[in-house]
């Protein structure tokens, strides 16, 4: 065999090992293929005060849905850009149990999360929209943030939700953990919310 039939069945050999076929495809887990390296952004360690940051702006963002709701928009919309603005679902398995969730507690994927907030899914009739409640504050009060793993945060304390029509806050326990995304903005990874335990 020439040096030139060798090579052209090397190319052909190493073409055939590097290109997936339809049933490895079909089996290859999600993202198999793309670029899973980091960028600058997400190598930075994530600090206390842009935990607190980010705290603030999710609770303007659950006011902003209800306020939406409220004045007749597109309040799905609204939710919808919350998630995408605050969950890292585009980025990793997201860990969500949200407060009010009794029979599907757990919502690892982007539509149990905009059925939470804004109910209306025949999937998960449990859900009354908490986000649509709505509420007019969203004040927060960490017991602890934890950041010595440097690309993970994870916060926990309580959180008061301000109601509309004037009534007393609602407290609610959360656990919440932050990874940066290709931007370097935090997003949520994990977000379990509870009803405090009320000694019954």
């Amino acid at each position: 065999m020439t040096k030139t039939s060798l090579a052209i069945a090397a190319a052909g050999i190493a073409l055939a090992v590097g290109t997936p076929t339809y049933a490895q495809a079909m089996t290859a887990p999600i993202g198999a293929g793309t670029n899973m390296q980091p960028t600058e952004a997400q190598l930075e360690c994530i600090t206390e005060k842009e935990v607190i940051a980010r705290q603030g702006e999710w609770g303007d963002g659950i006011v902003r849905i209800g306020k939406v709701f409220r004045d007749g928009g597109d309040y799905r919309e609204a939710a919808a850009d919350h998630i995408d603005e605050f969950y890292a679902y585009d980025l990793s398995l997201v860990l969500f149990k949200p407060t009010l969730a009794a029979v599907e507690q757990f919502r690892s994927g982007f539509d149990g999360a905009l059925s939470y907030f804004v109910g209306g899914n025949e999937s998960f009739p449990e859900d009354k929209g908490f986000a649509i409640k709505p509420w007019t504050k969203v004040r927060w009060q960490n017991a602890g943030i934890m950041n010595n793993v440097c690309h993970m945060a994870v916060a926990m304390g309580n959180y008061y939700f301000t109601p509309a029509d004037g009534g007393a806050e609602t407290k609610v326990e959360y656990t919440i953990g932050y990874i940066r995304d290709a931007q370097g903005k935090l997003k949520m990874a994990v977000h379990s919310s509870t009803i405090p335990y009320s000694g019954g």
